[in-house]
């Protein structure tokens, strides 16, 4: 708003009688200036709330700045993972040790899943279905999705809940356990791993294999995304899987699968050969 407020006494203009052209001028000085399309749209949003608030008051008559639409802003695309990294990744935890199992099931339950961090700290046990090799997530909104796991997920699932979950698990815990509460991951103390602790462990394992620090998480969500779209599978398909309520979220995982889009020309075109 300083900004602006300046560029209005530099330029003669009443802030008070500003209209759509007014405003426009000022947010064009600005993107000759090379000011990036999101800091255009902050100083366009702060301008708004200026003349809105003003209208409200009686400042000034009407609330013409409300007309000016937004500048488009380009979406990032995520981060994914190559398969060298996922498979030095899924190989990080030491599986000899209860916890090492804990970390290995997470990992494989992140890149089978397609599952946010999230998702994951709030399993239980009673999460899997073993007969139906599915997994049951709660995403946003808490809406229900039941996602297929592949073999190696499920058996390094089942180690883990037969093998290393017991072992961390308290006798206090255990009581807790019988009582019907079954969380899926557990920590050293025997408690239900919280999403921020479920992270710290996967940048832990993500340094022990040479994976950039800045790699979150959600990319093994995004990874999941793109590998299944590179495979074959339909963007409608990966929206389920995902969660997305909306086919248009899913649709950023098109730009990643250049080959995909070759592919489905060379295929389906009656002249791709």
């Amino acid at each position: 708003m300083e900004r602006f407020a300046a560029w209005c006494e530099r330029t003669g203009v009443d802030a008070r009688m500003a209209d759509v052209r007014t405003v426009r001028a000022y947010l064009a000085e600005l993107s000759r200036e090379q000011v990036a399309p999101r800091t255009l749209a902050a100083h366009l949003s702060a301008i708004r709330s200026l003349y809105r608030w003003m209208a409200a008051e009686g400042i000034v008559e009407g609330d013409a700045v409300s007309a000016i639409s937004s500048p488009k802003l380009p979406r990032d695309l995520p981060g994914v993972l190559t398969t060298q990294q996922v498979e030095a990744l899924l190989h990080a935890p030491d599986t000899a040790t209860p916890a090492g199992l804990r970390d290995a099931t997470m990992l494989e339950l992140l890149y089978a899943s397609g599952a946010r961090i999230s998702e994951l700290a709030a399993l239980n046990v009673e999460s899997i279905s073993w007969s139906e090799r599915t997994l049951r997530l709660w995403g946003k909104g808490s809406k229900e999705r039941i996602v297929p796991l592949y073999r190696r997920a499920l058996e390094a699932t089942r180690t883990y809940v037969e093998e290393g979950r017991p072992a961390l698990l308290t006798q206090a815990k255990r009581c807790e356990a019988a009582a019907g509460l079954h969380p899926l991951f557990i920590s050293a103390r025997g408690n239900r791993m919280s999403a921020a602790m479920l992270r710290r462990r996967f940048h832990m394992l993500a340094t022990l294999a040479g994976i950039p620090a800045d790699i979150a998480p959600h990319a093994m969500r995004h990874t999941f995304a793109t590998d299944l779209l590179e495979g074959g599978a339909d963007l409608r398909s990966v929206q389920e899987l995902l969660g997305h309520a909306s086919l248009s979220t899913t649709q950023i995982y098109t730009h990643l699968t250049p080959d995909r889009l070759k592919r489905a020309v060379t295929q389906a075109h009656p002249r791709g050969e």
